[in-house]
């Protein structure tokens, strides 16, 4: 089992930045790959971003490409989600996410955190 809690959420003006963290623990060698999602009022589950525990390949929704950055940091089993110009459309719940690959859909991630607003006012 991989226990994942999230935090960082908040409310920021369109504009500004915030910083999303997920702390892993338990069988975290289980999963290869940590991922950020985020789901809006009424509609499904989108993938964010993701990035491996080994190496530094990263990967992330055209919606953010250029805005967000993901990052780790394996001794403290903590993977970062740095959102910079939030727009009032990345108004959602961020969950963090565990799994064996990196794929962009919810399937394949066995391990969810229980999630972190994120309200962008214009």
């Amino acid at each position: 089992q991989v226990q994942l809690v999230e935090s960082g959420g908040g409310l920021v003006q369109a504009g500004g930045s915030l910083r999303l963290s997920c702390v892993a623990s338990g069988r975290t060698f289980s999963s290869n790959v940590m991922a950020w999602f985020r789901q809006a009022p009424g509609k499904e589950r989108e993938f964010v971003a993701a990035i491996r525990w080994s190496g530094r390949s990263t990967v992330f929704a055209d919606s953010v490409k250029g805005r967000f950055s993901i990052s780790k940091d394996n001794v403290k089993n903590t993977v970062y989600l740095q959102m910079n110009s939030l727009k009032p459309e990345d108004t959602a719940v961020y969950y963090c996410a565990a799994g064996p690959v990196v794929v962009t859909t919810t399937t394949p991630y066995d391990y969810w955190g229980q999630g972190t607003q994120v309200t962008v006012s214009s």
